[in-house]
């Protein structure tokens, strides 16, 4: 049984997710989440602009496991950031999923000033119950404020790449969501498998029977983040999930910690203006 995280609306999410970036055409996708589903996931990730929205719909409303059950993500492409835009794409986003609401809807990045039209439409999605809680992606701590000055709903997620060769880059930001209660998901968890053979990571994953890439979600897991794997490997797909019955040293996460150095793997959000 996966845990859970309280989101700020009251709402419960699963504290790991499963990613479908990049799982496309609807086909593929389909066959991933369905896999996703039967191995134990119960919070499912996609996108507009992954395309693939129809796929992860289908394999939800063809599995078993009842809708209120599943939680589920989309998000709003930021070419279709604006006030009357948002509320067109989150009526299409629904057509395409066949579903009547979404547990999160996200702004996927905040590339200008429409960003603040976008939220006040996402308050009234969040008031009509067409997403049972609202969120953000990609927004640094300056965008973060922005809102919350000018709104009264508060972010209840905000989506970022933090890994570990990232955690410093990251850490205000981390600071920042915790203390106003915004959940920080974890994409890129595992840094697309870029230097995750870094001499540090091996001998912790050794100790503990687990792989790399287990050590890594469970350290995002510990800094109170939620980590959004990706992999149409089922037994990737298993082993991502398997993180809940071993826990870091204070001196384990210290030394993850030091493997920052800033690398990002995905786009920059911090020159947007």
């Amino acid at each position: 049984m996966q845990k859970e995280l309280n989101l700020n609306t009251g709402a419960k999410i699963p504290s790991v997710g499963f990613g479908t970036w990049q799982i496309f055409p609807n086909g593929r996708a389909k066959k991933a989440v369905a896999s996703a589903l039967e191995i134990g996931y119960r919070h499912i990730d996609t996108a507009r602009a992954y395309g693939n929205e129809k796929g992860v719909g289908e394999a939800i409303s063809e599995s078993k496991i009842s809708r209120k059950d599943i939680f589920v993500t989309t998000k709003l492409w930021s070419q279709s950031l604006g006030y009357d835009n948002a509320q067109r794409a989150i009526d299409n986003s629904l057509k395409r999923l066949k579903m009547e609401y979404v547990d999160l809807y996200l702004i996927h990045f905040p590339r200008n000033e429409k960003r603040l039209e976008s939220w006040r439409a996402f308050e009234e999605i969040y008031t009509s119950g067409k997403a049972k809680s609202v969120g953000v992606s990609n927004f640094t701590v300056r965008h973060l404020q922005e809102l919350m000055d000018k709104f009264r709903v508060v972010p209840a997620i905000n989506q970022v790449e933090f890994h570990p060769f990232l955690y410093k880059d990251q850490i205000e930001l981390l600071k920042f969501c915790k203390k106003h209660k915004i959940v920080i998901e974890a994409y890129s968890p595992l840094a697309h498998g870029k230097k995750t053979d870094d001499l540090v990571l091996p001998p912790i994953a050794k100790k503990h029977g687990k792989s790399v890439s287990q050590i890594i979600l469970r350290w995002c897991l510990q800094h109170g983040t939620l980590p959004l794997p990706k992999s149409t490997n089922p037994e990737h797909m298993k082993e991502n999930l398997d993180i809940y019955d071993f826990e870091l040293s204070e001196s384990e996460m210290d030394s993850i910690n030091e493997l920052s150095d800033g690398t990002r793997t995905c786009w920059d959000p911090t020159d947007v203006k």
